[in-house]
């Protein structure tokens, strides 16, 4: 199964009156800095705080009700987002999440009415686990990445962004499983077909770029990074040759620059912007984009983040 322009656009007559047409902002200084007219799609500001709302509504829309409810698992914001899904549709929903996850993650899943369940990283997977409690509960199980109706759903936020900004010579797009990967390069080459789509992951987690190098899927097995979203092993089965038919080129950035991007669009622009959320504001800080005078898109994912002084330490 694969994914195509049309389900994109079916995916945004679903979310029509659902999710927020998120802002575009842009700064002069960030011009400046990088030589480049840059504009942030600022997902920080979707419904439950990151774009994984879009996919998720959708996902879960698509699914009937002959089973007790659906089962996701996540390190965060995939759960928020099915367990607020579940809400609007009134469909119960249960969450299986690692004991380390970002707190304000897993407070906001509870408060959505979601049931989570907690497991530890170093003793089982994710995906085992979840398979384990679906067939015993008989459970629908929506993924966070690697599913049709993900991708698609995620790739409504490069179609809303091209459609109010234009064309662009470059996307910067954070990238985990390669859900919001894949679905914007899909949406970028139909509606922007010289742009080039950049995917953006840590140093410490470049199973996507080693796989998009090596033309082989890569895993990479808990990999240590602030950026949560991005802990994933590896890009999916559907999100992988999406990949490798749509994108362009692959960027890592050091831990390092995700942490000075994070704290240069708070202090800059005033935006609250989770680690992952910054990756694509990394690649820019860290000059790894050699380009100027050039219109380059910056996709910030989210913004769930707990800001304490370690922070600013």
């Amino acid at each position: 199964m694969s994914v195509c322009y049309d389900n994109i656009k079916d995916a945004t007559c679903v979310l029509q009156n659902i999710v927020h047409h998120t802002p575009v902002f842009t700064s002069q200084i960030i011009n400046e800095l990088t030589g480049n007219n840059v504009f942030f799609k600022c997902e920080n500001f979707q419904k439950m705080g990151a774009f994984k709302i879009r996919g998720a509504y959708y996902a879960m829309s698509k699914i009937g009700d002959n089973n007790s409810g659906i089962l996701a698992y996540s390190s965060g914001n995939h759960a928020q987002a099915i367990a607020l899904s579940g809400k609007l549709l009134k469909k119960n929903t249960t969450i299986i999440m690692p004991e380390d996850a970002p707190q304000v993650k897993m407070n906001a899943t509870a408060a959505y009415g979601a049931e989570i369940i907690t497991y530890d990283r170093e003793k089982i997977t994710r995906e085992e686990l979840a398979q384990d409690v679906a067939k015993k509960r008989k459970l629908a199980i929506i993924p966070p990445y690697d599913h049709v109706d993900i991708v698609a759903g995620q790739g409504t936020v490069a179609k809303e962004f091209l459609e109010e900004v234009g064309e662009l010579d470059y996307l910067l797009v954070p990238c985990g499983g390669g859900g919001l990967l894949s679905g914007s390069a899909i949406s970028t080459k139909h509606l922007s077909p010289n742009c080039q789509v950049v995917g953006v992951e840590p140093e410490q987690a470049d199973d996507a770029t080693r796989s998009f190098m090596s033309k082989k899927l890569c895993s990479v097995h808990n990999p240590i990074t602030i950026a949560d979203g991005a802990r994933t092993p590896s890009l999916g089965k559907i999100t992988f040759p999406l990949v490798l038919r749509y994108v362009d080129t692959m960027l890592t950035v050091s831990e390092n620059s995700i942490i000075d991007s994070m704290h240069y669009l708070w202090e800059r622009m005033k935006l609250v912007v989770e680690p992952t959320g910054a990756l694509g504001m990394a690649a820019l800080y860290e000059k790894k984009l050699a380009v100027t005078n050039k219109k380059i898109g910056v996709i910030i994912s989210g913004g769930n983040i707990t800001i304490d002084k370690s922070w600013f330490a």
